[in-house]
């Protein structure tokens, strides 16, 4: 759980760069850091262990999902609403499905 949730921060803080600068009026300079951000998401994802990648991807969502309300609510100031709880709630059991679930063979 650790390795995903330093995933998702990677991840939401270099998408947040490009949001920042597109839709905030922030300063070019604002990609650098997040693309290197993305770099390491996409190294950290690696880190994952999973004998499937697409399976590490998918149990991801749930914790990437989680980790964007968080972000919704500690950066960008919004507390997150009950559907969004329970959307998250939702997806949280996906993911645990998905991750410990038993495989055959």
């Amino acid at each position: 759980m650790a390795v995903y949730f330093a995933v998702s921060l990677a991840e939401i803080a270099g998408c947040f760069s490009f949001w920042a600068w597109l839709r905030l009026g922030k300063s070019l300079l604002w990609l650098a850091p997040g693309m290197v951000s993305l770099a390491l998401f996409a190294y950290l994802l690696t880190l994952v262990d999973s004998s499937a990648a697409g399976r590490a991807y998918a149990a991801y969502g749930g914790v990437y999902i989680t980790a964007s309300l968080l972000w919704l609510w500690l950066v960008e100031g919004t507390r997150p609403d009950r559907w969004d709880l329970t959307g998250v709630t939702i997806c949280l059991i996906g993911a645990g499905v998905i991750l410990l679930g038993p495989r055959a063979g």
